[in-house]
């Protein structure tokens, strides 16, 4: 998939539409994709991609959780 549709897919786990990523929303967003340790992995995405501390992933560091999602994930996005 592309950055442009990973965000796409990430946005239908945005369950109160504030355009962030919290750590509930990204185990969401973990267990669809079928992942076992979901509390884990969400635990360690917020740990790499938050980089500000806030308990939220924002527009500004999408880019950090792209990298959590392809080295630990296994998805494949393509970056330009």
């Amino acid at each position: 998939m592309t950055v442009d549709e990973f965000k796409d897919w990430l946005k239908q786990f945005d369950a109160n539409g504030d355009g962030r990523i919290s750590r509930d929303e990204l185990r969401s967003a973990i267990r669809h994709l079928g992942g076992w340790f979901t509390t884990w992995k969400s635990g360690k995405g917020m740990q790499q991609a938050d980089v500000n501390g806030n308990g939220f992933i924002d527009e500004g560091e999408i880019d950090n959780l792209i990298t959590f999602a392809q080295k630990n994930l296994g998805m494949k996005i393509i970056t330009y």
